[in-house]
């Protein structure tokens, strides 16, 4: 019986280890950026990227991943950057609570033009730097694109109250920002094919693995062989819908954030539509790969052969 009450004592303590850092991680710190103003708020968060304890498990993985591949030559500021990228993307869920278009026109540099929003469009993104300025840019233009989402994985959240609930809020910010639900892209494409053929847009993160879907397509990336699902990309080719591509980073200095968009139109050829938009990653992946949020699943995107 003593060992049964030792045993739930260590899960309790456990458990509010775990959740304080949530606590802290996801509500705390980002969420300063809620009260402060975004120089000073910035200026703080380049500060607390330098605690190693923070998002010590997420940010410990990808630089173990990157640094396998070769894509680590500073370790210290790399694993800095990630850290301040990780805080800064969690902290945007804050900002587009709090903050209007004039903070957005204030302190996001817009590099090309989005599509008119009347026409069909496919979106695309990709996890890296902090995106969430990006579909307020896009919901500012007058497109509200049907996002497609990965499902959230129920068991994740466990024993994890507060990750729960901040997933689900962000998720739900995604869809406030957007003016439509998220939709469950694992289910069907059905939906989409829908929204395109009723003249709407559709908006997703193209960098996703592959492990779980039936079609993939080889890409090379930073010189890396890597495999990505092709199923969107086939219906944007059937469909004939046209192709926009951006990225959303921001100056690791000043925090002033830098919103890159291409309008690459219609395509024939799958082959040279993925390229074109890989080639999009590709590009920030160059300036800065600690801003890409997927180096803890390299194992899931990168082929063997290549890690």
């Amino acid at each position: 019986m003593h060992g049964v009450e030792m045993s739930q004592y260590a899960n309790i303590r456990r458990r509010i280890r775990l959740e304080c850092r949530d606590l802290i991680e996801l509500v705390l710190l980002p969420g300063l950026a809620a009260l402060l103003p975004w120089r000073w708020c910035f200026a703080i968060y380049r500060r607390l990227a330098r605690w190693r304890w923070l998002y010590r498990e997420v940010t410990g993985r990808a630089l173990h991943e990157a640094r396998a591949r070769g894509m680590v030559d500073d370790e210290a500021r790399w694993h800095w950057m990630r850290r301040l990228v990780t805080l800064v993307d969690h902290a945007d869920y804050y900002l587009s609570r709090t903050r209007g278009d004039r903070w957005l026109a204030r302190y996001l540099n817009v590099d090309g033009a989005w599509p008119p929003p009347d026409d069909t469009a496919i979106v695309c993104n990709f996890h890296w730097g902090a995106g969430m300025w990006g579909l307020r840019s896009l919901a500012c233009a007058g497109l509200h694109p049907l996002p497609l989402v990965a499902p959230l994985n129920q068991a994740a959240f466990r024993g994890r109250t507060v990750l729960g609930w901040y997933t689900r809020a962000r998720t739900a910010e995604v869809g406030r920002v957007l003016q439509c639900s998220a939709l469950d892209a694992s289910t069907s494409l059905r939906p989409v094919i829908r929204a395109l053929r009723a003249g709407q847009q559709v908006g997703t993160s193209m960098d996703v693995p592959s492990d779980q879907t039936v079609a993939s397509e080889p890409i090379m990336l930073m010189g890396m062989l890597a495999r990505i699902p092709r199923a969107l990309f086939r219906l944007a080719i059937d469909q004939r819908a046209p192709v926009t591509a951006y990225t959303t980073g921001f100056d690791a200095r000043t925090g002033q954030r830098q919103l890159r968009i291409a309008q690459l139109g219609v395509y024939d050829d799958l082959t040279a539509l993925i390229r074109d938009v890989f080639r999009h990653l590709d590009t920030a992946l160059t300036q800065d790969p600690a801003a890409w949020h997927l180096w803890s699943e390299a194992a899931r995107f990168f082929t063997r052969a290549e890690a």
